[in-house]
């Protein structure tokens, strides 16, 4: 029969136990800190080139028009595309008029016009409820404070599409960089 003696060291066995202790701290630390840091720091480049033309559907009319009223510094120079219908306020120069869409507020469907303020040399051309379709780019400017316009750069009249009505804005659209 044989008998181990076993001789357990306080001294080694603590540090060992700080050791891994202090591992595992080290550990927690930097996955806390990534998930904390991690989406500022470790960004993707998700950009698109601004030469490119966003495509503005009714799904996501609305949601756009909100984020880049929200941001309009990151969506400068970005080239668009969508259609909806010539609407001017008395206020409004011989160039300008909103892109407009209905927006259906409530379940009887009562509406509220909703779009972008455009600037178009030859709008007077185009009278107000005339479909239109356009493409043009997002500048700055000023309409009793500080709001996109868009320069219109192509514009053609269009029929009135079966799917005229738009949505409030919904909190599943998320904007990335550039990309609308």
């Amino acid at each position: 029969m044989f008998i181990y003696n076993f001789k357990v060291d306080g001294n080694k066995l603590g540090k060992t136990i700080l050791v891994i202790l202090f591992i595992l701290i080290i550990i927690i630390t930097i996955i806390v800190g990534y998930r904390i840091l991690g989406n500022n720091f470790f960004k993707t480049n998700d950009s698109i080139n601004k030469k490119d033309i966003y495509q503005i559907t009714t799904n996501n009319y609305t949601n756009i028009l909100k984020t880049v009223h929200d941001n309009i510094d990151n969506y400068v120079g970005q080239k668009i595309c969508f259609s909806g219908y010539v609407y001017r306020l008395i206020d409004f120069t011989e160039k300008q008029f909103v892109l407009g869409r209905d927006m259906i507020i409530s379940s009887d469907f009562q509406t509220v016009v909703v779009g972008f303020l455009c600037e178009y040399d030859n709008a007077i051309s185009f009278e107000n409820n005339t479909w239109v379709e356009i493409e043009a780019t997002i500048t700055k400017g000023d309409y009793h404070g500080e709001i996109p316009i868009l320069k219109i750069e192509k514009i053609n009249k269009i029929d009135k599409p079966s799917d005229e009505y738009v949505y409030p804005p919904d909190d599943s659209f998320v904007a990335t960089s550039t990309i609308l």
